[in-house]
């Protein structure tokens, strides 16, 4: 139920799983198989993926840190995005790769829960989007010595939090990957 009215599609965004992210990042190798299942699934639905890398100071482009991790094949078909900001939508082209695509409704995967992941969410949910996080397919890394609370409990919390956000003529949610449908 977007608000965006003229796009009707729905597309699965894939979000930074690139090899230093999930390398530092709890349960890793169970994100990654669930991340692989939703993009059989999409494509097996002809739904689009869109994927989202990440480049910064630490994440170096074009470093073997920097790329997606080799468990996950993009199609040269589907759009890469690259990003410098925490919101995959923040100085991208996502926005007109979107549109393109006729897409209102984001199913968001990836890492990092406490940065990229809630930021892109928020983003898409300002913008119009209707925007779904899976639940067990996304993942951080252990922030605890800087007071952020256990990556376990980041990951709970932001299902909670998302599960329970609500914005006028748009849906959110939480939902693991064996209840992800893009066939419906």
């Amino acid at each position: 139920m977007t608000t965006l009215t003229d796009r009707p599609n729905t597309a699965l965004l894939v979000v930074d799983v690139q090899n230093d992210v999930m390398a530092s990042s709890i349960e890793s190798d169970a994100v990654v198989s669930r991340i692989a299942e939703l993009v059989a699934k999409a494509r097996a639905a002809a739904v689009p993926i869109v994927w989202v890398q990440h480049s910064s100071e630490e994440l170096v482009e074009g470093s073997a840190g920097w790329e997606y991790v080799p468990e996950l094949t993009r199609d040269a078909s589907e759009p890469l995005i690259h990003k410098t900001f925490g919101d995959s939508f923040e100085e991208t082209e996502l926005e007109s790769v979107l549109a393109e695509l006729a897409v209102g409704a984001l199913v968001i995967a990836g890492a990092q829960t406490d940065f990229c992941i809630r930021s892109t969410l928020h983003g898409a949910l300002a913008r119009g989007y209707d925007a779904t996080l899976v639940s067990d397919a996304h993942t951080t890394e252990d922030l605890s010595k800087w007071g952020a609370p256990p990556p376990a409990q980041v990951i709970a919390h932001t299902n909670l939090y998302w599960d329970n956000q609500k914005a006028p003529g748009r849906t959110t949610g939480a939902v693991p990957t064996e209840d992800i449908r893009f066939d419906q």
